[in-house]
């Protein structure tokens, strides 16, 4: 299960996704030089090898001029470069050399583009080659020096991959994309080449990091750090030429399923032993290993807790040992009891990652990330943000987003997600005056380390066009490139993934493929969010699968997810006053902000408070009004995105216009069920007639 990067042409049976051969035309027609040593120079060589065979170029070696000049400087020869993402010029002598790892330096004059990165960091060249790629011709246009340098470090992907068929949770748990690219009938997938696609997408749009395996590690999966460790080491092999590091999820139990320990407590010196031991073998077998991810005393799976432990204590002992070897764990903070009883309104599931956490501030080791859902529920289609990520200053917080689509249409309906996630990385848990989410991701928060990055559950599976969905395969580019720069604008985003997959300059109708994709992607996410749960209640969808409306699927459960629609109003009353004092966990001004409803912001009126039907919106509209005005247009909008897109038909692909095709019949089948079962459930809830006297169902 080996390959070298010579190549880096796709099999024919693999979706180019946004680095078809035509992105690649600017570079692969000019004469272009790379200079340097290591294995990310020989894949930079390769890839511009491989685009100048296709157009045109040639490669040219030191004695003659290039069109495009690719190098690793020594430090010494330039300064610490610039800001962060597209600008921070670096100014200089068109040979400076950032200081920061992954960062290059790009200057274009009349005659020459220049790529530089350090030596001592080469990472550098082959994310400073791709954002040449993404310039396309405009890269070889003048412009002022700037140094780029990524904003988070790292920007990682959790594949929630089994090794063996999960009876219950199948081969990907969570996964809208097929089987795993890893793992297939419990050994690794014989497909090296499409793992070497993947690593080189995603590098593409800036991640760097990757884990291998579920973080519910059950048997199969947890044999991966010991006897098993050979197939983590030869999915290595395969990313690392463009520089993704390896980890994997690990079960805290691992000690006694795997090393025959009497004990899993993480302050016992022989399970701290086992795992010193365990740590040097693995980076015996893989040196540039990343790390542990770890999902501890949640949903049933082993933790701390069941020996009195606090959960620092066990992610410090999996930070001492990896601390050798420069690894870190990623400690996920998604802990909650999921054994609630419905008719206990003073229990919040909302509050319980605060209430865990937050007393730990410090007491985590500096290698140690602990890794915060984006909000406090469960990758809703609207949720406040988590107030954890604001509550510990002196802790790495990774924040966490779901790339797959488990609760916004499973990569069966098109959703979006770049807006709704830089709102999340722009908000400020303090106020005006303090860091922006992205700022403590960054360690702008004081977080003891640095940052810890931006994570993100993958969407892509072994399906042909990588996340079923061709649509979904922005919401895998984007958090790629806001991991990278958190302020990018979103919109640009998607004109960047156009630009790049589509390439609408060679179709005979540009401007016409550009709008049709600008709108039928753009406002996805406002779209899903109308026909689904209104105004950030959350769930009301099918238990299990979590596909499709199911009202009361989840309201006396066990689960913690309630909306508490009654005859006479509908939301969950989180307020300090009088509700389970959930907004007390902000700092100020949120705290007052979401603590009445006359200043919670509308979207998110039903998540922090229980209100009449009648109660009257910023929009003038009452809530139930609001219901089902927006469960109407949502199914409208769904319909009318599925006629634009047919009307595409002749400016994309046949195999990509009959997939999407496809998933549109279903989404506005869908949508359509979403309205009927919404508006029906609430009529009835509250007797209240649709103003406009539409027919519900």
């Amino acid at each position: 299960m080996s390959v070298t990067p010579a190549d880096p042409g796709l099999a024919p049976d693999i979706d180019p996704a946004w680095l078809p051969d035509e992105a690649l035309r600017a570079v692969g027609s000019r004469r272009v030089r790379v200079d340097g040593e290591g294995p990310l120079a020989d894949t930079v060589r390769a890839e511009a090898a491989y685009a100048c065979e296709r157009f045109g170029g040639r490669i040219v070696g030191p004695g003659d001029r290039p069109d495009l000049l690719l190098r690793l400087a020594d430090d010494s020869l330039g300064g610490e470069g610039g800001e962060g993402g597209e600008g921070g010029g670096s100014g200089g002598n068109g040979e400076d050399c950032p200081r920061h790892p992954e960062g290059f330096t790009l200057h274009r004059t009349l005659d020459r583009t220049t790529v530089t990165a350090s030596a001592a960091a080469p990472a550098g060249l082959l994310h400073g080659y791709f954002h040449v790629v993404r310039l396309g011709e405009a890269a070889f246009t003048p412009a002022p020096a700037a140094t780029h340098r990524p904003a988070l470090t790292p920007r990682m992907l959790d594949h929630w991959d089994n090794v063996d068929v999960h009876p219950v949770m199948g081969q990907v748990e969570r996964g809208y994309a097929g089987g795993s690219l890893f793992w297939r009938d419990g050994r690794p997938r014989d497909e090296p080449h499409r793992i070497r696609a993947y690593a080189r997408l995603l590098a593409s749009c800036g991640i760097d990091a990757l884990a291998v395996n579920n973080v519910n590690v059950h048997a199969t999966e947890a044999r991966l750090l010991t006897d098993r460790l050979d197939d983590v080491a030869a999915i290595a092999d395969l990313l690392r030429p463009y520089g993704i590091r390896t980890h994997l999820s690990v079960s805290c139990a691992a000690p006694v399923l795997l090393g025959g320990q009497a004990t899993a407590d993480p302050l016992d010196p022989h399970v701290r032993a086992w795992w010193r031991e365990t740590a040097d073998r693995v980076y015996a077998r893989i040196p540039d290993f990343g790390g542990f991810v770890v999902k501890a005393d949640s949903e049933g799976q082993p933790g701390p807790f069941a020996y009195g432990r606090s959960h620092a204590d066990g992610a410090n002992l999996l930070a001492d040992a990896l601390a050798p070897h420069g690894g870190i764990v990623h400690w996920r903070a998604f802990v909650y009891d999921h054994r609630q009883d419905w008719r206990d309104r003073t229990t919040d599931r909302a509050r319980a990652a605060h209430d865990h956490f937050a007393p730990l501030d410090g007491e985590f080791r500096p290698n140690a990330i602990l890794q915060v859902k984006h909000g406090p529920i469960d990758f809703q289609t609207r949720e406040p943000v988590s107030p954890v990520i604001g509550a510990m200053p002196r802790t790495r917080i990774a924040v966490e987003l779901q790339a797959t689509q488990e609760y916004t249409g499973q990569q069966w309906h098109v959703c979006a997600l770049a807006p709704m996630w830089s709102q999340v990385l722009r908000f400020r848990p303090h106020g005006e005056d303090g860091p922006g989410v992205a700022g403590v991701a960054a360690g702008d928060g004081g977080g003891r380390g640095g940052g810890g990055g931006l994570v993100a559950v993958s969407n892509a599976g072994a399906d042909p066009f990588w996340t079923g969905h061709p649509l979904a395969q922005f919401n895998l580019y984007a958090f790629g490139r806001l991991a990278w720069q958190p302020d990018a604008d979103p919109a640009s985003l998607l004109d960047e993934w156009i630009e790049l997959t589509f390439t609408p300059n060679r179709t005979a109708d540009p401007d016409r493929l550009r709008a049709g994709l600008r709108h039928v992607v753009g406002g996805s996410w406002e779209t899903y969010e109308k026909y689904t749960a209104p105004l950030g209640v959350g769930f009301m969808v099918q238990p299990g699968h979590h596909y499709g409306p199911s009202v009361d699927g989840y309201e006396y459960s066990p689960w913690g997810t309630y909306h508490f629609a009654d005859r006479d109003g509908v939301g969950v009353d989180r307020s300090r006053a009088t509700g389970t004092g959930y907004a007390a966990q902000y700092g100020k001004p949120w705290s007052d902000t979401y603590e009445t409803p006359d200043t919670c912001p509308d979207e998110l009126l039903l998540f922090f408070h229980h209100v009449p039907y009648g109660h009257v919106l910023r929009s003038g509209k009452t809530v139930i009004q609001h219901i089902y005005d927006t469960h109407f247009e949502g199914v409208t909008e769904a319909e009318a995105a599925r006629a634009l897109w047919a009307s595409l038909k002749d400016l994309v692909s046949p195999a990509r216009h009959a997939r999407v095709t496809e998933r549109y019949e279903e989404q506005v089948r869908c949508a359509r069920e979403w309205r009927d079962q919404v508006n029906s459930y609430f009529l009835r809830k509250s007797g209240v007639p649709d103003r406009h006297g539409r027919r519900i169902h």
